[in-house]
């Protein structure tokens, strides 16, 4: 490498850390103005008097995560846009959302959603609840956080010769010290910077792909409308992973576990000031799936185009290196702003709604600050780990190791739920436990069994079976029981 081009690299990677320090900078004031007069109330629930826009919009980008910014775009290359299926599915899950469990939340008050298992099923099913979710979030939230990590590693830290693990650590002090006084009270408010940063970064980006392709807006959408990558729909291959009615449906319950029976996405709904707002939002942000993820499908068309090497998850990463090998540092310093954004946005709402699970479910000591502030640093810390596990564990596309683990780890909560809003019955308190670890070992072992005989492998259906499954023990360890808690506590 020439003097000139060690240059150039330097000079772009001091801008992209210039750009990230300035976001930071925005954060930490955000924090600091809401965090004036933060008490475990408004850390845990911001006194219930969040503006349902704002919430809404924020949302966008703490749903839609990093790991979309480096999956999705590379999809078009084995799937083509068939992941749109998945997205109209995601709306029939907020709907079901907005419709059927947020009354139930508002109705009982709920600063933890697990509450309502308690005074449904039980103390056991309680606890092995939120013990799901603690699981279950921790290894997504990594997961996801993860892509912010290493691709400032690729772009930043690995030039300074700084290692991943350092990286990592910082990464998560910085969100330590925007949330650990605020909480979810900040979390409404950075997260509407986040989703602006976003959404700004994409939208500039496939603009700067089009200019570069010497194409206008119009001749971009014509070529993206006539390209053989831009089927969305299957319906003629039921043993396909891609099939219509699959996708929408795993869609549809994917959202359901994923943000309804999900203690970090329902925390910022349950902050809206009545159930009316809270649905409004629900149902707004939804709907908005779809444009969001067909622009970055679209970008994957076009880049194809441009980058004819790479692949999958590296399509988008290759081809923003190329600028920051030229020393061109406005494409790198856009694709290290979404890449934050939208990953900073998911990993702090996830360890604020761990920290309240834990402090609220497991321990039941919602009022004790100084175990709140404890419990806090411990999962930052813990969230550090499952990262640089997930760092040398994960050798699948990144959307898919997701999806995966959800579908393991989030099955027992959709059987839980689902047992406690269709039935009079409850179940023996003590099996439960064993029920919900049942469930995903038997899916695993009915996955492998489907490959070997027929070469069937499930896809995101098998968070349906695992569901299905926990409902099938619940319901055989059961008793009918019209008692005052029915289906709606008090």
């Amino acid at each position: 490498m020439t003097n000139y081009e060690l240059f150039s690299t330097f000079a772009a990677v001091m801008a992209i850390i210039l750009v990230v320090l300035a976001y930071f900078s925005v954060l930490f004031c955000v924090s600091h103005l809401t965090s004036r007069r933060a008490t475990n109330e408004s850390f845990y629930r911001a006194g219930r008097r969040s503006p349902w826009p704002m919430v809404a919009f924020g949302m966008v980008g703490a749903s839609i995560s990093g790991v979309t910014f480096v999956s999705v775009p590379g999809m078009v290359q084995a799937s083509q846009m068939t992941y749109l299926q998945l997205c109209l599915g995601f709306i029939l899950g907020y709907v079901a959302i907005a419709f059927i469990l947020l009354p139930l939340y508002y109705r009982i008050n709920l600063t933890s959603i697990y509450t309502y298992l308690g005074q449904r099923l039980g103390p056991q099913s309680y606890q092995t609840g939120a013990w799901f979710f603690l699981l279950s979030k921790m290894t997504g939230a990594a997961a996801k956080f993860y892509v912010a990590c290493l691709i400032l590693q690729q772009f930043v830290f690995s030039a300074m010769g700084i290692p991943f693990w350092v990286n990592v650590a910082g990464l998560v002090l910085l969100i330590w010290l925007y949330t650990h006084r605020g909480g979810i009270q900040t979390l409404v408010a950075t997260d509407t910077v986040q989703t602006l940063c976003l959404l700004t970064a994409l939208l500039l980006i496939i603009y700067k792909v089009v200019d570069g392709l010497g194409m206008t807006i119009g001749g971009a959408v014509q070529t993206v409308f006539n390209s053989p990558m831009s089927r969305i729909f299957v319906f003629d291959d039921w043993l396909s992973p891609h099939n219509f009615w699959k996708q929408l449906f795993s869609g549809a319950f994917i959202v359901i576990v994923m943000t309804g029976l999900d203690q970090d996405m329902m925390q910022k709904n349950l902050t809206c000031r009545t159930l009316r707002e809270a649905q409004k939002d629900m149902c707004s942000y939804g709907v908005a799936f779809v444009p969001v993820n067909l622009l970055f499908l679209s970008l994957g068309i076009l880049l194809t185009m441009t980058c004819t090497t790479a692949t999958g998850d590296n399509l988008l990463p290759v081809y923003v290196q190329t600028f920051l090998a030229d020393g061109d540092t406005l494409i790198p310093i856009l694709f290290t702003l979404g890449i934050v954004a939208a990953s900073f946005s998911t990993a702090d709402s996830a360890l604020t709604s761990m920290t309240t699970s834990y402090c609220v479910d497991i321990r039941q000591r919602p009022a004790d600050e100084q175990l709140r502030r404890h419990t806090h640093k411990v999962m930052c810390l813990v969230f550090v780990l499952f990262i640089l596990l997930f760092r040398y564990a994960n050798s699948t596309s990144l959307l898919d190791a997701i999806y995966t683990i959800v579908s393991y780890t989030y099955g027992p909560l959709l059987g839980l739920f689902s047992f406690g809003l269709l039935t009079h019955r409850r179940p023996s308190d003590r099996w439960v436990p064993y029920i919900c670890v049942a469930s995903p070992l038997i899916c695993y072992a009915a996955d492998m069994l489907t490959q070997t005989l027929w070469g069937y492998h499930f896809g995101y259906e098998l968070l349906m079976l695992n569901g299905l499954l926990t409902f099938t023990g619940l319901f055989a360890s059961s008793q009918c029981t019209r008692s005052a808690e029915g289906r709606t506590p008090s």
